[in-house]
């Protein structure tokens, strides 16, 4: 049984102030769900805030971002070190990170590994782009960023990984993929190579989220396949009603 799992990524929103507001709306509206997982990603601004509001109820904090260092000259950057104090869970890999700053399989690999070192849950983002997916591409393209984020991880380790399938193509876009197109390319490419790097064991113990325009009028279509756990989610995080929406129907789901 895998326990749902949904996740907000704020992206660059909020000042502290409307994460705080935001914050306590959601805490006061999910008291009573208890079938998911709830992890909420601000900016590195407001990481410290939320975490108060939230320390004392079920409710995760996620990091975007972090270098896998603990410490250095690295101006500007963030380390697991400094994130274990406030947070359970760190995005890594976000397509964005990829496409405007330069960030290689590799190095996601390498924030993997720092991330369990510190007891933080990586959320591994792995995806095509609209070339990739209309050229046949899908399959070798995420197949390949997925034994590469789980590359020299054990099976154990690999266990406490989040997946988040992200097709560019559907992030932002107002359009979402088709849910059951997107369980048949977790069940056959992420699930598969998994499968291939350890055991179907394995491969079926790993949480996958979907990311791209989920919104609470399409949330429940992919909640319903049998190889999506959740969701990371952008835009549809921002207020409280549409994420508390989504929330609602992964524990509705829960596999």
């Amino acid at each position: 049984m895998r326990r749902p799992i949904i996740a907000g990524n704020w992206k660059m929103h909020k000042s502290i102030a409307q994460a705080v507001t935001l914050t306590q709306g959601i805490r006061a509206a999910t008291q009573s769900i208890s079938g998911a997982d709830i992890v909420l990603c601000p900016p590195f601004t407001a990481i410290a805030a939320v975490a108060d509001i939230v320390n004392d109820c079920p409710i995760q904090v996620g990091a975007q971002n972090m270098h896998w260092e603990d410490q250095g000259a690295f101006t500007g950057e963030v380390s697991p070190m400094m994130l274990s104090g406030w947070c359970q869970c760190v995005i890594l890999g976000h397509s964005e990170r990829r496409q405007f700053f330069g960030e290689t399989d590799e190095g996601v690999n390498k924030k993997v590994k720092a991330a369990l070192n510190h007891n933080l849950i990586p959320i591994v983002c792995v995806g095509e782009n609209l070339d990739q997916n209309e050229m046949g591409q899908t399959e070798a393209f995420v197949g390949g960023q997925v034994k590469a984020a789980f590359a020299g991880l054990t099976a154990n380790q690999a266990a406490q990984v989040v997946v988040a399938y992200e097709p560019i193509w559907a992030i932002g876009a107002g359009k979402a993929a088709e849910p059951d197109a997107v369980n048949a390319i977790i069940g056959r490419i992420i699930r598969g190579a998994l499968a291939e790097l350890y055991d179907e064991t394995t491969s079926q113990a790993v949480r996958v989220q979907y990311g791209g325009s989920v919104k609470p009028d399409n949330v429940d279509d992919f909640m319903a396949q049998s190889n999506i756990d959740g969701a990371l989610v952008g835009g549809a995080s921002l207020a409280v009603d549409s994420f508390v929406a989504l929330v609602k129907s992964a524990a509705r789901q829960g596999k």
